[in-house]
């Protein structure tokens, strides 16, 4: 069972250290740290699956930082190591719960653009290599790679619904059906 003292015990130097990176001191860390801690505290009830607790947890600092920043946003400005574009990725737990969607998406390819997609993004042959490999031309198999990789992206984008930066970069998704899930439809 989850209290909010193992969660603390097992989160709370990860999340600080994640605060660090977006505040300006120590001290304002700690504070908006305790702060996440009130909201979970307050929030428990609404988790309905704790091996989501990563993620919502980090969605709870993410919103605590932002009301920071909105709360002196008439004060003062924003620094400028605020943003910056190397800090935004997927959370961990995203990009393993799409792992697994990813390689079953693969694996439905017709077979000619799976084989692509394996030998040139998991086994690291160059398009070239590719190509002497299947015995066809090298626009041949860039065609191939690129095809694989939108129909990859079509299904992704019919299945889930994701929210990009100005980069084109994923900062967050959620789950339109159960494609995306570990318990597949």
């Amino acid at each position: 069972m989850l209290t909010l003292e193992s969660i603390w015990e097992q989160t709370s130097a990860k999340l600080k250290s994640f605060i660090l990176r977006r505040v300006e001191d120590e001290s304002t860390s700690d504070d908006l740290l305790q702060e996440v801690f009130v909201r979970v505290h307050q929030n428990m009830s609404t988790l309905k699956d704790s091996e989501k607790l990563e993620s919502w947890l980090y969605q709870i600092t993410r919103n605590v930082i932002i009301d920071h920043y909105r709360s002196r946003r008439n004060h003062t400005e924003l620094p400028e190591t605020l943003v910056d574009p190397q800090d935004i990725f997927i959370e961990a737990d995203a990009v393993a719960e799409l792992s697994g969607s990813m390689i079953a998406m693969v694996n439905e390819l017709p077979s000619p653009y799976r084989e692509a997609l394996l030998m040139t993004e998991y086994e690291g042959l160059t398009q070239q290599d590719l190509a002497n490999k299947m015995g066809i031309s090298l626009s041949g198999a860039k065609s191939r790679v690129q095809r694989a990789r939108q129909k990859i992206k079509d299904s992704l984008l019919t299945c889930c619904h994701f929210e990009f930066d100005r980069y084109g970069r994923v900062v967050d998704y959620w789950e339109a059906c159960c494609c995306c899930s570990s318990q597949r439809c």
